[in-house]
């Protein structure tokens, strides 16, 4: 695994190319627009390099329009910034744009479905496992609006996209 290095604040990242847990691929195109939204913007805030927020862009307004595309990116934004500050360890993203997902990766669209869903505790559950931090009510109102302006967009995530929280750390399941 690679760790990415130099990055302002609030940037805690590494790359998990290389992650044992890597998911199949997603089954809708509202959890694909989720995790490889979460992903893109992940790199872009780690990185500063536009061409990843130009992806997510692409991504989400050839899926939900200008407007909806604009909406959309605003609040998977706002979530993804809120989850960085308050992690307590880097999160891991993938660098391919592959539908094939991370641990982390898989994590966020979990809490997203979570919220569609309401399915509280395991979207409190995916939550902390994701930031590793007990002060998650920030990160999860952050996780309802996204999920919410998900749905008036008509994307609805599928429930099988709720995974169990696992119980060891993340830092315990990758090798570094």
């Amino acid at each position: 695994m690679t760790k990415l290095t130099n990055l302002s604040p609030p940037a805690k990242f590494d790359l998990c190319d290389d992650c044992p847990a890597a998911s199949q691929p997603s089954d809708t195109g509202a959890q694909r627009l989720v995790g490889l939204g979460f992903r893109f913007w992940m790199l872009g805030m780690a990185t500063g390099e536009i061409h990843y927020w130009q992806r997510a862009w692409r991504l989400y307004s050839g899926m939900c329009g200008t407007t909806g595309g604009r909406l959309a990116l605003d609040g998977l934004s706002c979530w993804v910034k809120c989850m960085a500050n308050a992690s307590s360890r880097p999160i891991e993203v993938r660098l391919s744009q592959t539908d094939d997902f991370c641990r982390d990766e898989r994590l966020a669209i979990s809490v997203i479905a979570a919220c569609q869903h309401q399915v509280c505790p395991a979207m409190r559950a995916c939550a902390f496992a994701l930031v590793e931090h007990s002060c998650i009510d920030q990160t999860v109102g952050q996780a309802q609006s996204f999920a919410d302006t998900l749905l008036g967009l008509d994307l609805r995530l599928s429930p099988h996209a709720i995974v169990a929280a696992p119980i060891d750390s993340a830092v315990n399941s990758h090798p570094h």
